[in-house]
Parts: C-alpha cells; structure tokens; sequence
C-alpha cells in the first residue's frame, strides 16, 4: 500500500500487546469487549493530538489565577456504524464523556460485499462539530465511504475515522475518495479474503463483540 498523506498506521506497544490478546479465537465476549474499548481510548488518545477545539478558562489554583486551554463544550461527536461501531463508543467517552452519540447503520451484501444504509440518526448540530466516525473493521472501505460521504451530505466538515484493523484494499479506498479525512488505524493487516474478511485478522467483530453468529 501506498502512502498517504491522510492516513496514520499506530505502532503502539500497548497497542500491539491488546491487539494479540483481540485476535485469539479464545478471548472471551467480555474480554474482547473490553479489549475493544481500551484500545479505542489509546487510539482516541493519539488521534486527537490536533484538530480539538479548545478555549481558554481563567483557573484558580491555591496559590494564583492562570488560564487554561480546555476543550470545548459539546464541540465532539461520536458516529459509530453500527452495528460493530457500538463497541467502540465508550473507549472515547472515557476521554470525552459529554460526547453526543450519533449512528449510522450499514450492512454488507454478502454477494456482491456492498455497503447497504438502513439507519441515521444524527445530533443536533453535528455539522459544527469534529465527528469522530468509527468502526472496529476497515475491510472493503465501502461502509467507511458511503458513511463519510452521508455526514459530508448533512454538513459536517471536520471528520476522523477510527478503525482498530484495516486491510490496505480499504485503507486506500477511503484515503482516496475522502483525502480530507484524517484516517487513523492501529493495525494493517495483509488482504481481504474471497469473502472480503480480513486476514489474518480478528474474525467478525460484531459478533465477538455481541455473542452472535
């Protein structure tokens, strides 16, 4: 895969070390959920190195006043494509609990692997703030796409996707058809298989995160 200049790849120890623990077919539902969430949170960490809107606040401290930058209210937005997404929601709330929540619900044909939208539902507002889309699987790229593509239809000019996996086959699609969106995933598996998974891997997120089949 190429290089792009919207796209980071993490190389976190952390990260690394929570990543093996996720892909293990004998990691539990709640341990895999879990898993989910503290990486989301490192990730969240570094992803919103830049581009946070912040203010400044007059401090009291015990012995003098100083100014703070701080950041701002109701200024993130949480869109988790569901239904995968979900499990990611609370990794960031830890950092930003006040975030509104919205959710955009896609699901993938399984003969032609096609995103298909079924569901928004969106805050008030949204188009003013960063939206920090998320999904733990970046595969096909298809879902991450038509999702942008639906917020940037709603107004939204500050976007961020988040993916715990990607595959290069969608790491590029969305790196090419949204350059303005910063894309960041910690790890970057090897291909898609026959039937679009992504290898090695982690299975099919959803339903480690759910305990469906």
């Amino acid at each position: 895969m190429k290089n792009y200049d919207n796209v980071v790849i993490f190389d976190h120890p952390l990260i690394r070390h929570k990543i093996a623990i996720l892909r293990d077919k004998n990691t539990s539902m709640k341990e895999f959920r879990e898993l989910v969430e503290e990486i989301t949170t490192l990730m969240t960490y570094e992803t919103l190195k830049e581009g946070v809107p912040t203010t400044e606040i007059q401090v009291e401290t015990p012995l003098e006043v100083c100014t703070q930058q701080v950041v701002k209210d109701n200024a993130i937005a949480i869109v988790p494509i569901l239904r995968a997404g979900l499990g990611m929601v609370n990794g960031i709330h830890v950092l930003f609990p006040s975030a509104r929540v919205g959710h955009i619900g896609m699901y993938r044909d399984e003969e032609t692997f096609e995103p298909k939208s079924y569901y928004c539902k969106l805050p008030e507002g949204i188009e003013d703030k960063l939206v920090l889309v998320v999904d733990p699987m970046l595969a096909t790229g298809g879902s991450a796409c038509d999702a942008i593509a639906l917020l940037k239809s709603r107004g939204c000019k500050h976007i961020k996707f988040m993916a715990i996996i990607g595959a290069p086959e969608g790491v590029s699609k969305v790196a090419e058809a949204h350059p303005d969106v910063g894309i960041y995933v910690s790890t970057l598996d090897r291909c898609l298989n026959e039937h679009a998974y992504i290898l090695p891997g982690l299975g099919d997120a959803g339903d480690r995160l759910f305990g469906t089949k």
